[in-house]
């Protein structure tokens, strides 16, 4: 049986309530039995000694929402446990590779697609430092693709310090995603001046631009280059001020919706407590998605559990 109830059963039970709520057996044919009995097994009709009686599908949905979410919360879980668990599998792995060739001190990719699977693998291994200086406007729809990426490579103890120039901190979406990424313990800064585009991983691998377009990159081990590149950033780090003037703190109202969802609350049920209408609820909730990144509201649930102003 599927979560929801499928066209059959809603119609049968429009039915019943158009019928004042009750359905007799000589309302049905016999093709309506198959349904009939999914309805009752649902707990959405209730048997009688006359018939069957409609029950309420709110109950339904608290019931069913209720039993999503476990199993969404066990699936997150598991998720966020497997790197933990394929760990002595990944050492015996690396153990056993044969010795390393010379190391190649510069590597050419062409292709969006090469570029971002090379770099998500460099950011998978980092484990003590990634610096990026990113000019120009910063795309919201791709901070938000790269926003569980960058909260693992936080929650592992990695170091992220980030430069960003004065376009990047006006628009809203965007201060959003950064605001999640300092709430999780990266570092960002403005910094008012040009600066050249970078990645540096671990202070032993760079990527910068390959040329004037995005598609190119030039992937670098070379130490001395490495070490050049890191005192750029530090020289323009040093220069640039906090983000944290840019970002400004939620509503408060909508700091109080937060929290209530944080706890497990539907927007229904949040309403009622706050003393508000479901409208303006979910108002609050849509700054609320914007400002987390969630798709859904369960998501912005689970994320704001551990977040500072929910």
């Amino acid at each position: 049986m599927t979560d929801e109830p499928g066209p059959a059963e809603g119609a049968l039970y429009l039915a019943a309530v158009r019928r004042g709520g009750r359905l007799r057996p000589e309302d049905l044919g016999p093709e309506d039995r198959p349904t009939l009995a999914a309805l009752v097994a649902r707990g959405l009709l209730t048997p009688t000694t006359s018939g069957w009686t409609a029950a309420s599908p709110r109950a339904l949905g608290d019931r069913l929402g209720g039993e999503l979410r476990t199993r969404a919360t066990r699936l997150l879980q598991r998720a966020e446990h497997l790197p933990d668990s394929l760990a002595p599998l990944a050492l015996a792995y690396d153990s056993a590779q044969p010795p390393a060739a010379p190391a190649v001190r510069s590597v050419h990719l062409d292709g969006d697609d090469a570029i971002r699977g090379r770099i998500a693998g460099l950011i998978a291994d980092c484990r003590e430092e990634f610096l990026s200086a990113q000019p120009g406007p910063r795309p919201v729809e791709a901070m938000r693709s790269h926003l569980p990426r960058d909260l693992a490579l936080l929650r592992r103890g990695c170091a992220m310090r980030t430069l960003y120039q004065p376009v990047a901190a006006t628009e809203r979406p965007v201060l959003e995603q950064i605001s999640l990424r300092t709430g999780a313990g990266a570092q960002i800064r403005v910094l008012a001046e040009p600066y050249a585009r970078m990645m540096l991983f671990d202070r032993s691998t760079a990527v910068i631009p390959a040329g004037e377009g995005s598609n190119s990159a030039v992937f670098l081990t070379d130490q001395a280059t490495i070490a050049f590149l890191i005192t750029r950033f530090e020289r323009d780090w040093t220069r640039a001020t906090p983000v944290e003037g840019h970002l400004g703190p939620p509503h408060p109202t909508t700091v109080r919706v937060g929290r209530l969802l944080a706890r497990g609350l539907t927007q229904r049920v949040v309403a009622v407590r706050l003393g508000l209408s479901e409208r303006t609820v979910a108002a609050h909730i849509a700054r609320l998605r914007e400002r987390y990144g969630a798709q859904t509201l369960f998501h912005l649930g689970w994320q704001m559990r551990g977040a500072g102003d929910a």
